[in-house]
């Protein structure tokens, strides 16, 4: 797959003459050593990772943990210390003052928090700003604008003005706002931590959906485990500004990098996120199967009712290849308890 995003030894350090804490002995320091020695702190140190074309690419860790001020980065709204950033290939340390204008206005969003919606004006404008600010003329503004409003649920809003609408439809507009200017990638710094509970999961569904119809590069940062879980392709989980482990919601859940992501994930059940992979056996010579066999991509809680039913393993197999084989005796030490690796 072709990178979107590369992130090359990104260092971000606040503070007096930060550059030399990279590279040098003090880039070692804890945070807070570092921050009593030299006045500085060092919110993203030594940071590498790639975002493919398509995906969804989650940051997560608690507050404090570099997540947001590395998403800021990315667009130089904060100016990294050192360190390597590509977007399509084009180095974005590199560009100068109008060629960054361009990144921002036509080819990179991002979705706040705070939705920053202009209260004088309606839905409608404020979904075509971003159009405005490129010159686009008013017609094709509102054309594009209410095309945008239909894609994000928001049909018949247009001549409302933010005070009108809940948090969650405000949010859908600063969605909606994002995706008019037609960018290839998409940046959200915890767009739904200030909505309640079922809007926030309703706006996790629509990014969901939007994304299968849309098909646009995702980078979500958010400090809610379940909310990665449920987004991401992949997630990169960050502490003190470094990067702990990077991979997918399997992966974390199933084979936490140290113990800090395994605390992350403890309560997670298992079941609910890993597939067959993590279960199966290798077949025995001779053994005889079920008919019908199970995709490795199985979840393992949508395997139980099948494998608990069967009377002979079933064969896991990734398109025509059987790759292994489950049984009642593999599936349920994964139904028992989440806390605790299935044995391999």
């Amino acid at each position: 797959m072709t990178s979107t995003i590369t992130v090359e030894h990104l260092w971000k350090v606040f503070g007096p003459k930060p550059e030399r804490v990279v590279g040098t002995e003090l880039a070692s320091l804890p945070r807070a050593e570092l921050r009593e020695r030299t006045g500085c702190l060092a919110a993203v140190r030594d940071v590498s990772f790639a975002v493919e074309a398509g995906e969804v690419f989650v940051v997560m860790g608690l507050s404090g943990s570099g997540k947001s001020t590395l998403v800021r980065c990315l667009t130089r709204l904060i100016e990294p210390t050192s360190g390597e950033i590509s977007i399509d290939g084009e180095a974005v340390r590199a560009m100068n003052a109008r060629r960054l204008r361009d990144l921002r206005r036509h080819r990179v969003a991002m979705v706040f928090q705070h939705f920053g919606l202009l209260p004088h004006r309606s839905v409608l404008d404020n979904v075509g700003y971003g159009l405005e600010i490129q010159g686009i003329g008013r017609a094709e503004r509102h054309r594009r604008a209410g095309e945008m409003l239909t894609l994000v649920g928001l049909d018949g809003h247009e001549n409302q003005y933010p005070e009108q609408l809940s948090g969650g439809m405000q949010q859908r507009v600063g969605l909606a706002r994002a995706l008019a200017i037609d960018p290839a990638l998409l940046l959200f710094d915890e767009p739904f931590s200030a909505l309640d509970p079922l809007i926030r999961r309703d706006m996790q569904t629509e990014v969901r959906r939007l994304h299968a119809e849309v098909g646009k590069t995702l980078v979500f940062i958010t400090h809610d485990l379940a909310e990665a879980l449920t987004l991401g392709d992949r997630i990169a989980v960050l502490r003190d500004g470094e990067l702990v482990q990077v991979g997918t919601p399997e992966d974390l859940v199933g084979a936490p990098a140290d113990d800090y992501v395994a605390d992350f994930v403890r309560d997670v059940p298992r079941s609910d996120v890993l597939t067959l992979r993590w279960i199966m056996r290798d077949p025995l010579a001779g053994e005889t199967c079920e008919d019908q066999p199970l995709p490795a991509t199985t979840v393992i809680r949508d395997a139980v009712p099948r494998i608990l039913r069967a009377k002979l393993p079933v064969q896991v197999v990734e398109g025509d290849r059987v790759v292994g084989v489950v049984d009642a005796d593999r599936l349920l030490p994964a139904l028992i308890s989440h806390h605790r690796q299935v044995p391999a």
